[in-house]
């Protein structure tokens, strides 16, 4: 029986892991695939991770730890480029990433397997699979067709059919298709006809090392906080898929009809996060529209992307975390802040579902309305005996999410594929 070379090949076109979440298309997948490529390193397993180079003056290889090494690959301008103009790239870079595949083989280093992250490295995954005859694995992080039915304003006028086309054909002809949880496992099989045998859930974790339950009150010092008001905190990009401006309606909704209650009347919103997509300024505009609306100058603080390790003290110095996505297949953020102990209050669609335990954790949300979000809010803000006991919960169903294990369970996968044969288009 031969034996797999432990080396993968990781595709992240369209944003790189060495980015800064929440900075225009990078989000929750580049702590992913950084953190999930780190962790394999760490087993053992060498990482050669493909993203698109867009920075002029930057190198073509940086070697992040050992066993991890990012390739920036140029198709097109080395500068950024709107998401919408990529899949124009696509062949482009493909072929230059099976080119750089090609060499690592005759040098003695060929990969196993493809692991392709977002539906732009997905179409690349497919075509360098064939070139290569290697198995491919694919993470969407998003679905269209489940995007296209939650938020349709987030779409252009070309994207979708485009888009969907091509998932369903990666679908069709990947080796196994890696599922946050089980939702989208679910979404897969009923809207792509995917093969529930090729689906491998495989749950994102988090680095329990940065975010943990700790003191409030030094977390609040730290980040320049006012130690006597209650915080609630938003983090993601800024574009209505997020929900940004539901957290500043539900804030001012809070505030002025729990006016009796001294929490609430007194809390702050704490926004984290840049625009993002076609519709991201306009969403930031609205954003302030609504601050002003509401007179909320001095009670909602607008920040920039933050470093991924600097967002646990402001978990850690938030009374709540707010979700209101229209849609996520997994929810990073929700996880994140309840392993530093902090109560959230989400949506109830994708992955959040599965990760907010309502009543116990925090509280999942069925409407959009920032009355929805207003009620749930003010019962965690109104009680902080209840609130701290929500947050050990959410700490304690944390724990068990860690990316060894995520990465164990992907390379068990990829020992899996390369005893069997490649799916067939």
């Amino acid at each position: 029986m031969t034996v797999a070379p432990r080396r993968l090949a990781v595709l992240s076109m369209h944003t790189s892991p060495l980015a800064q979440p929440g900075t225009g298309d990078g989000g929750g997948m580049n702590v992913y695939v950084r953190e999930l490529a780190a962790a394999l390193a760490r087993l053992g397993v060498e990482c050669e991770v493909f993203t698109r180079a867009d920075d002029p003056g930057g190198p073509a290889i940086v070697s992040v730890e050992p066993g991890l090494t990012v390739h920036h690959i140029p198709a097109g301008p080395v500068a950024p480029v709107q998401k919408e103009s990529l899949p124009d790239l696509v062949e482009e870079w493909t072929d230059r990433v099976g080119a750089r595949l090609e060499h690592l083989a005759e040098e003695g280093r060929p990969v196993a397997a493809i692991h392709a992250n977002y539906w732009l490295s997905g179409v690349a995954g497919h075509a360098l699979k064939h070139r290569l005859e290697v198995p491919l694995m694919v993470t969407f992080h998003t679905l269209d067709r489940v995007k296209a039915d939650a938020s349709p304003e987030e779409l252009s006028a070309s994207e979708p059919a485009r888009r969907a086309h091509a998932e369903a054909a990666i679908v069709g002809c990947a080796d196994a298709v890696i599922a946050s949880c089980s939702v989208e496992a679910d979404q897969l099989v009923d809207l792509y006809n995917a093969d529930p045998s090729r689906i491998a859930i495989v749950a994102p974790g988090v680095e329990h090392a940065f975010f943990g339950p700790g003191q409030r009150m030094q977390a609040r010092r730290a980040v320049g906080l006012a130690e006597d008001h209650p915080v609630v905190l938003f983090v993601g990009r800024i574009q209505p898929l997020k929900g940004p401006a539901v957290a500043v309606d539900a804030l001012a909704l809070v505030r002025a009809d729990h006016g009796e209650n001294r929490e609430c009347a007194r809390s702050v919103l704490v926004v984290i996060g840049g625009p993002s997509g076609p519709h991201g300024t306009d969403e930031l505009a609205a954003v302030r529209r609504s601050v002003n609306r509401h007179g909320l100058a001095g009670a909602v603080r607008l920040l920039p992307p933050q470093r991924h390790e600097m967002l646990s003290t402001y978990f850690r110095a938030a009374d709540a975390c707010v979700v209101p996505s229209h849609s996520e297949s997994f929810g990073l953020v929700a996880l994140e802040a309840g392993a530093c102990g902090v109560p959230v209050i989400a949506s109830a669609v994708g992955g959040l579902t599965t990760l907010v335990d309502h009543g116990r954790t925090g509280y999942l949300v069925e409407g959009r309305e920032a009355a929805d979000y207003a009620r749930p809010l003010a019962a965690v803000l109104g009680d902080p005996l209840a609130a701290a006991r929500m947050g050990r919960a959410a700490a304690a169903r944390a724990r068990s999410y860690t990316w060894r294990a995520a990465a164990r369970d992907l390379w068990s996968r990829v020992e899996e594929l390369t005893a069997s044969t490649l799916v067939a288009c």
